[in-house]
């Protein structure tokens, strides 16, 4: 798994801006945070992907985000890593599609789905909450900061779609509080810190 990943890593980092590339990095360590946080919860039943997928979905899901694809994202994700002779698991792609379903006309169906599609935006947020602090460290960012300037402070890294962030408390879908969800993805990315210079 770890050489596959370094594989698509190098695939990523040929192809993507720096902060893109890092943003990548940081919502597959998000999808790893939800996926062992509904696993310990015991709320994945027989139609969730494997843990695999959610993790690749997050890394690859804008690999079409740059050169000749970048204005047709992310509706080229195969057609990017065709130049490698490489293939993605249907369920793989499907999560990926789901990141931007009206783009892709794609209807969230699972967890994996739903975890994507709302944390995909939030990364950055989180990222410039950790860029005003003096130390510039994910580890020194609090929760409670975070949900500030979340809530309360909109023109503030006002790229975030809090609109589909907030869609997480969606009983069908995640069913998570905003502040749950928000926890976990700032733990997940407090976890690889160091891969993405924070």
């Amino acid at each position: 798994m770890s050489y596959i990943r370094q594989k698509y890593l190098e695939i990523l980092k040929e192809n993507l801006e720096p902060n893109i590339l890092n943003h990548s990095i940081a919502l597959e360590a998000c999808m790893g945070g939800l996926y062992d946080h509904f696993d310990s919860q015991e709320q994945l039943d027989a139609s969730e992907p494997l843990k695999a997928d959610w993790l690749l979905a997050g890394l690859l899901h804008d690999v079409d985000y740059s050169g000749e694809f970048k204005d047709q994202h992310p509706r080229k994700t195969q057609e990017a890593l065709d130049k490698y002779d490489l293939e993605i698991p249907e369920t793989v792609m499907h999560i990926i599609k789901a990141h931007a379903p009206k783009l892709t006309n794609t209807k969230l169906q699972t967890k994996a789905d739903w975890s994507i599609f709302c944390a995909d935006s939030l990364t950055g947020l989180i990222v410039a909450v950790a860029l005003i602090l003096p130390s510039k460290k994910l580890a020194d960012v609090k929760l409670s900061s975070v949900i500030k300037r979340f809530l309360h402070q909109p023109k503030f890294a006002a790229g975030t779609r809090r609109d589909e962030v907030s869609m997480c408390t969606n009983p069908e879908g995640l069913n998570l509080s905003l502040e749950k969800f928000i926890e976990i993805c700032l733990d997940s990315m407090k976890n690889i810190a160091g891969e993405i210079g924070l």
